[in-house]
């Protein structure tokens, strides 16, 4: 991808900024919660950009480590969902928890980073032994 300027991510967290310093303080309740919304989303599409493509990577090699086999990270994620409806892999299974707990904290990192349950979790995960 070329490394023209202004960057995606720039152009993003400038139009968020916009709605968010400007219009929402100049418009009416019902636009300024829409525009709101629109924040947010802006929001995630920064994450996503930002964060999206590691926490992926992280994901599909735990797949592999799991499943034991190679393949895109939708085919491992496919496979998983198989192998549990199919119980070829015991829903306890330690490292199954781990990966699934890992990819629920990535997606939320995206999704909502500010989200009670979410900070709770890594606060959990910092206390804990090797973390």
């Amino acid at each position: 991808m070329p490394t023209n300027r202004p960057t995606m991510k720039e152009l993003i967290e400038a139009v968020r900024e916009f709605l968010e310093a400007r219009v929402m303080p100049a418009v009416d309740q019902n636009i300024a919660f829409h525009t709101r919304v629109a924040v947010n989303t802006l929001g995630i599409v920064e994450r996503e950009l930002e964060k999206g493509p590691d926490l992926d990577q992280a994901e599909h090699e735990r797949l592999r480590r799991l499943l034991k086999q190679d393949g895109g990270l939708k085919d491992l994620n496919a496979a998983l969902c198989r192998q549990i409806r199919e119980g070829l892999i015991d829903c306890r299974n330690p490292e199954l928890m781990e990966h699934l707990m890992l990819t629920t904290l990535g997606r939320l990192s995206i999704d909502n980073p500010r989200y009670a349950t979410y900070q709770r979790a890594l606060g959990c995960a910092a206390a804990e032994p090797g973390a």
